[in-house]
Order: C-alpha cells, then structure tokens, then sequence
C-alpha cells in the first residue's frame, strides 16, 4: 500500500509585498528624520569664525538655541523668552542630566544677549554647552 499523494507541497516563500511595505517604511522614517536633524541649523544665522572651529557629530537629543542678530532665542521653530529657555531647559536637566546643548549666535548679536543665553543655561543647571562657530575657509 502507498500512503504517499502523488501531488507535491509548494515551496515556502517570501510574500514580497508585504516586505516592501515595510522597506517602504522604513525609509520614509530615516528620511524624515534626517530632514528634522538638519531643520535647526538651516535657521539663517551667519556663524562667527574660528581657526580652531571643528565640525563635530550630532549628539543624540542635542537641544539647539539658535540666537539673531536682535537678540530673540529660537528653539525647534519658536522665539521664546529668556524665562521660558530657562524653564525648558530646567525640566529638561531635571529629566536628562548632563544633557548637550549647542548655542548657534549670529555673528552680529550682541554679548549681553547672549550671556544672557548662557546664564540661562547655567540658572538651569545645564553644564553641557557648546558655541558653535564655522571655520574661516567657509567664509
């Protein structure tokens, strides 16, 4: 007696459709977030010089206060207040200790605006700060 059928199993395979749903997804992801990492710096801002200025690696969650010429603070797109940088950043230093923030002045801005800006940050208890200059080549 053969028990065996005569009609033979299908191959296993990959269902590609929904493989290129997620591909498709994924690079949606990456390059909407790529989009949003370069947001802040593209703020018309034009950066002091320095011989010594390097370009470094994004740090993960860097918060970004870009201060005008006229002296207005702007975080993620909206001018805020010194009290209410200070009180952003309080909440985040509460949150994330040793949290990195860069300070993008323009050249023309005057230094009490922003010592103000670094004295908000100090009052916050964020340590972690950074200047950002461009090099002199870039002119």
């Amino acid at each position: 007696m053969n028990f065996r059928r005569n009609s033979r199993s299908k191959a296993a395979s990959v269902q590609m459709a929904s493989l290129m749903d997620v591909i498709f997804l994924l690079l949606c992801f990456f390059v909407t977030s790529s989009v949003f990492s370069q947001w802040e710096t593209e703020i018309s801002i034009a950066l002091p010089t320095a011989k010594s200025s390097t370009v470094p690696g994004r740090m993960p969650g860097e918060i970004i206060l870009n201060v005008a010429a006229d002296g207005n603070v702007t975080v993620n797109g909206q001018k805020l207040s010194l009290a209410e940088v200070t009180e952003r950043l309080t909440r985040i230093a509460k949150l994330y200790p040793g949290q990195p923030v860069v300070i993008r002045a323009d050249k023309t801005t005057k230094y009490e605006a922003l010592v103000s800006v670094i004295d908000a940050c100090r009052t916050a208890d964020v340590w972690n700060f950074s200047l950002a200059t461009k090099d002199e080549e870039d002119k």
